[in-house]
């Protein structure tokens, strides 16, 4: 059956087009700016949202988004909170929500009620980074259970062999790390990435979207024949440093982050 984020890369096929995914953490600088923080990029023609769940031992991200979740974890933010937040969205108009979280997150909140926190919040699907590869497939059948997309992380480094064992357990989209290390903005897309995406589309049919490092409109071009989406995390994130050095207040950061989200989308769009 169709998921949320399948009909979403389905539709965008066929007008030809890229989906464009924008990250923005949890309880920066407080749940409520994040709610409004999602309609507004609901109005700004993303195509899917990636909320990060605020972790105190960063697993993949750069000094952007790990301040991030320092203030949200330091404002008091908690895992039930985000979900209830989560929840007063879940009937409104908005493209499907994707939350990346920590394994060890999930792990102690119970498998099973995490998911089932996820269905009543109208979470669409995971990105569980730290997921180990062992445990991948199980975790897979338990999503899918719930009528949830298990979205997989594959590398620059990661081992071909490995990859295959990966998109075993992976559905919705495959989030290909445009660069090995951390997220955070870069100015250009390196041409490893490109080698990696027409392999993987050998591969695999489900989408390829690209993350870590896609900062600029002019980004999305180079992968427009390889991949079927863009991710913009620190970017985006790095709006709501001003927020916490005074520089500018809530109203003026979300009008930010559309406005960004805007050329973003129109540029993932563009023919």
């Amino acid at each position: 059956m169709p998921t949320p984020i399948s009909q979403v890369f389905e539709r965008l096929k066929s007008e030809n087009k890229l989906a464009f995914m924008p990250f923005v953490t949890a309880g920066d600088p407080d749940l409520d700016v994040t709610k409004d923080v999602i309609r507004a990029l609901g109005s700004s023609g993303v195509d899917l949202i990636e909320i990060g769940i605020p972790y105190s031992d960063p697993i993949a991200d750069g000094p952007v988004i790990q301040a991030s979740y320092t203030r949200a974890l330091d404002s008091g933010i908690s895992v039930s909170g985000i979900f209830e937040a989560l929840k007063d969205l879940k009937e409104e108009d908005l493209p499907p929500r994707i939350v990346m979280v920590s394994y060890a997150i999930i792990f102690r909140f119970g498998l099973d009620r995490f998911l089932e926190k996820c269905v009543d919040s109208g979470v669409a699907g995971l990105i569980v980074p730290d997921l180990p590869g062992e445990e991948a497939h199980e975790f897979y059948t338990q999503v899918h259970g719930f009528g949830l997309d298990l979205i997989q992380l594959v590398a620059p480094t990661t081992p071909r062999e490995r990859v295959k064992r990966i998109l075993e357990s992976c559905s919705g989209f495959v989030y290909t790390v445009a660069v090995a290390g951390t997220t955070g903005a870069r100015e250009q897309v390196a041409g490893a990435l490109l080698e990696q995406l027409e392999w993987l589309r050998q591969e695999t049919e489900l989408p390829l979207a690209v993350g870590f490092g896609i900062s600029k409109p002019e980004h999305v071009e180079p992968l427009r024949k390889l991949a079927q989406g863009v991710i913009v995390g620190s970017a985006i994130v790095k709006f709501f440093q001003q927020i916490a050095d005074g520089d500018l207040d809530r109203d003026a950061v979300i009008e930010s982050v559309s406005a960004f989200s805007t050329e973003m989308a129109e540029a993932a769009h563009s023919a």
